[in-house]
């Protein structure tokens, strides 16, 4: 976490759920005060706007077992470009979603920024969910919960492989933290592939340090760093009711706060995104709120 240069980059696509209102995510996020919040932080902060998704009413869904998929795909390899662009540049990339399909877009713009370099990241997937079926596995066809699968190279080609490479990210580099809600078949893929889970229970059991200290570990084993992914869903509804796929059980605000600190603390963030904001869900934009304190303790806020 070396640059003092950051450039946010919303992407509003509410393509991959069917529940709506997850596009007006970056706004929220812009009006409950990011720019001068990171600012205050001594970060010099440029906003890049939006990258320009289509909305559902003017498409098709298409495949009923992965729907928009040409859509999320396209818009998804725009992203990772100016991700890509970012990196090379020399800011940090902090991108805000919209529902977590856009994950592909801006993991593969990392991953292909060390790639060049013969280098690789890690990732820290913070989520209530797993994210991690397929077409032939999915129970809705929502592709937003699909796109961890898609990282380590399972799944629609068009988003595998983004930049003609896969998997963007090495399973024993990938830890995913505080699940409570996966399917049969997603809980069988992951197993097959070895990535790092570790569940509310094992959070209840060991606590937010123990877990973020060992899954920092894993991520950054012969990698450069790490991309951190905050689902805003791993908080608990009652701390974060804004969000795409509500789940009680979450992590708490202290909680929350606690693993942004400790990845602070680490200086392996390589970058950060926070997806699936809902504001039509939301009580007076405090989920948004919430995410930018987190965001702000993710890129060094302290107490004291």
């Amino acid at each position: 976490m070396a640059a003092r240069r950051i450039r946010v980059i919303g992407v509003p696509l509410d393509l991959g759920q069917d529940r709506r209102g997850v596009d007006m995510g970056p706004s929220a996020v812009r009006v409950a005060g990011l720019a001068a919040r990171l600012e205050g932080l001594g970060f010099s902060v440029e906003d890049a706007g939006n990258v320009i998704v289509p909305m559902p009413e003017q498409k098709a869904p298409g495949n009923p077992k992965a729907k928009y998929l040409k859509e999320i795909a396209a818009t998804c390899k725009k992203q990772a470009e100016w991700v890509l662009t970012t990196l090379e540049d020399g800011a940090l990339p902090l991108v805000l979603g919209g529902d977590h399909s856009i994950a592909v877009g801006t993991v593969s713009g990392v991953s292909e920024f060390y790639r060049r370099r013969q280098q690789r990241a890690g990732l820290l997937w913070l989520d209530a969910h797993g994210d991690f079926n397929t077409p032939e596995t999915t129970p809705s066809g929502n592709i937003h919960g699909m796109p961890l699968a898609c990282l380590l190279g399972i799944g629609p080609k068009e988003l595998s492989g983004l930049f003609g490479f896969a998997p963007k990210v090495a399973a024993e580099n990938t830890v995913l933290i505080g699940v409570h809600d996966l399917d049969a078949e997603e809980r069988r893929l992951l197993r097959q592939t070895g990535v790092k889970v570790a569940t509310m229970r094992d959070l209840d059991e060991r606590g937010m340090r123990a877990v973020l200290e060992e899954a920092i570990a894993v991520a950054t084993n012969g990698a450069e760093g790490f991309h951190c992914s905050l689902d805003m869903d791993f908080i608990d509804a009652a701390f974060a009711p804004g969000v795409g796929t509500p789940v009680r059980g979450g992590v708490t605000y202290r909680e929350a706060h606690l693993a942004m600190e400790i990845i602070a603390d680490s200086h392996n963030l390589l970058s950060l995104e926070v997806v699936e904001v809902n504001p039509v869900l939301d009580e007076r934009n405090r989920t948004a709120e919430l995410a930018v304190e987190l965001i702000a303790s993710a890129l060094g806020k302290k107490i004291y």
